[in-house]
């Protein structure tokens, strides 16, 4: 079986590994105001208006 001959660097590894990204999420309406947020996060709008 072939073995590797030396270490594979952190700069070639990062290249081969530049299309593994996280996608963002898709912003979803507050059910309380109507304002766009993000999924699982607090409603920016509607923290303002309780302070």
């Amino acid at each position: 079986m072939a073995v590797p001959k030396r270490r594979v660097s952190h700069t070639r590894a990062a290249k081969r590994r530049t299309h593994y990204k996280i996608a963002l999420s898709a912003p979803v309406k507050c059910k309380k105001c109507g304002a766009y947020k993000l999924p699982h996060h607090l409603c920016p709008s509607c923290e303002l208006k309780k302070s």
